[in-house]
């Protein structure tokens, strides 16, 4: 693994948590599947395969934010995930937590580099 490579995972990990809010707004508009969500996170610079995608998918249903449900598409059945009440209104209160912390965090100096 090169050290950009570490470094990108390293973010990643930082930042795992944001992608299950992008995840979770993106199923309480309409229904997601893994490949497209991993695309869609694509679009925004992460790098998401199927062995990340798909437990952090089953985890969130687990926990109750997220239900499936198969569909047929093009003859292939399909897993599809959409927001809960209950994941709704985890996405309304990390909203509000996330604004208050970015908002903090524009606030503040950069951190000096020694």
């Amino acid at each position: 693994m090169t050290g950009k490579q570490r470094g990108r995972k390293r973010n990643q990990e930082l930042c795992i948590g944001l992608v299950r809010l992008h995840v979770l707004h993106h199923a309480a508009e309409e229904p997601i599947f893994g490949l497209g969500i991993m695309q869609e996170l694509g679009r925004h610079g992460y790098r998401l395969g199927p062995g990340t995608i798909y437990p952090l998918l089953h985890g969130m249903e687990r926990r109750g934010w997220l239900r499936s449900a198969k569909r047929l598409v093009n003859s292939h059945s399909r897993t599809v995930y959409t927001a809960t009440a209950a994941g709704r209104r985890a996405l309304t209160q990390a909203r509000r937590q996330v604004s208050e912390l970015f908002e903090e965090m524009c606030r503040q100096p950069p951190v000096r580099r020694r």
